[in-house]
């Protein structure tokens, strides 16, 4: 796997372990419930378990690029390629349902998480594509 691909896939790690960070261990400050995800402080309570689970969710999603990565550079290099793109062909699978959900205005105005849906999209299909050179 190139070097352009293994970047792209560590950039992804690092948007999920970003939303992992702001979704369980910073929920709860107003500048990431309103700030970020435009969640008043009012509905804390009842967004509390959402955001909990879907914050480990995001740390998984990030542990399969970082697992494969580590084994690229360990040794097992066939695992590790195939982790990375199972990895990242779920992320991309994951950002797609985000803007779909965006599109439909399922939580939040439409359009207000398309840039989530980018940045948890865009990183992934860059290795994905780089991977195929």
């Amino acid at each position: 796997m190139n070097a352009v691909a293994q970047v792209f896939a560590g950039v992804a790690a690092l948007v999920h372990l970003l939303a992992f960070t702001w979704e369980v261990v910073l929920f709860e400050r107003p500048g990431v419930h309103e700030g970020i995800f435009k969640i008043p402080s009012a509905n804390l309570p009842a967004t509390r378990l959402w955001s909990f689970n879907v914050g480990f969710y995001n740390l998984f999603l990030a542990a399969g690029p970082v697992l494969g990565l580590v084994l690229l550079h360990t040794g097992d290099a066939g695992a590790g390629r195939w982790l990375v793109l199972y990895g990242c062909g779920f992320m991309l699978l994951a950002g797609v349902a985000l803007g779909v959900s965006d599109l439909l205005a399922l939580s939040r105005p439409r359009g207000a998480g398309r840039g989530g849906a980018l940045a948890q999209a865009l990183p992934p299909l860059g290795a994905l594509i780089a991977a195929l050179f």
